[in-house]
């Protein structure tokens, strides 16, 4: 089953006064790339959440954003400490009357709010932590099940274009085949022609015509290439309809296929096979493409 690398997921959950929204972005890269975007307060929980990542994704340029909103009752982590400021407040103002100067509550207040322990942080609740924590990881999971299940329908499309690909390269085969059976008479009828001129010729060498003869006979031959390549696109099929389909070993294939179709186009010494070559290095090239998509 082929995957692609290009992917999105998004999900909301809501639950204990929190909402939580999770985003899942994924494109193509040779390697896992992961990049989060998540509150510092819960930078200590980025180790957990790329090694999910690394599990559900395995490959490609990752971006995971969250964003958290408080819905229920919230109450501030950092709270005033009212009786001392009210304290310092007191003394202030016996300081200032002391010194015969009028200062207004504003100012005392001001003043006092700066004072040492004017600020009381309330300690985090661990129950409470732990269930939000339970909230996000849901919602997490989910964006990621909803990018993979994305990576999945593009896996589709990929494979139908795939197999749109090799089929257009199997029919050029089929007529390179054709064509190759018209290319051998017109290549024999040269060499005949050749080998006249050559025996007329009283410098003539029978050892090395018999060379130069083997010499031409295997560089004009395209049969071994035209069977490798009908192999190569048949295995090439054969690895999309696989459980574990890679980009990698697809791009491995493509590249075997480009060698066929290169030692075919050097080797035919034909105007029609040449055309043809091109045209079957014009969809390996989209395959070839494709194939750097693919998980």
């Amino acid at each position: 089953m082929l995957k692609s690398m290009t992917g999105f997921g998004s999900a909301t959950v809501e639950a204990n006064g929190l909402t939580v929204t999770a985003e899942v972005k994924t494109l193509n890269s040779k390697f896992l790339d992961i990049f989060c975007r998540i509150p510092k307060s819960y930078s200590d929980k980025e180790i957990e959440l790329r090694n999910l990542i690394t599990h559900q994704l395995e490959r490609g340029k990752v971006e995971l954003s969250l964003n958290l909103v408080r819905t229920g009752d919230i109450r501030p982590a950092v709270m005033i400490n009212r009786s001392l400021v009210a304290a310092y407040m007191q003394d202030l103002r016996e300081t200032a009357n002391g010194m015969l100067l009028t200062v207004p509550d504003a100012e005392l207040l001001k003043l006092a709010l700066q004072q040492p322990n004017a600020y009381l942080t309330e300690a985090p609740d661990p129950e409470a932590g732990a269930s939000d924590w339970e909230v996000i990881l849901g919602a997490v999971k989910e964006a990621i099940r909803r990018c993979d299940a994305f990576r999945q329908q593009e896996g589709a499309t990929l494979d139908s274009k795939f197999k749109e690909y090799i089929q257009a390269i199997a029919d050029r085969l089929r007529a390179v085949e054709e064509q190759d059976v018209r290319r051998i008479p017109a290549v024999r009828e040269r060499m005949q022609a050749a080998v006249v001129e050559l025996v007329g010729n009283e410098e003539f060498d029978r050892n090395r015509f018999e060379q130069e003869l083997i010499y031409y006979m295997e560089k004009f031959d395209i049969s071994e290439e035209k069977v490798r390549l009908r192999t190569h696109l048949d295995y090439f099929i054969e690895v999309l309809t696989n459980e574990d389909a890679n980009g990698k070993k697809l791009n491995f294939i493509a590249q075997e296929i480009g060698r066929e179709i290169n030692t075919i186009g050097s080797k035919a010494n034909d105007a029609p096979i040449q055309k043809l070559v091109v045209q079957m290095k014009d969809e390996l090239e989209k395959i070839k493409e494709q194939t750097m998509n693919v998980i």
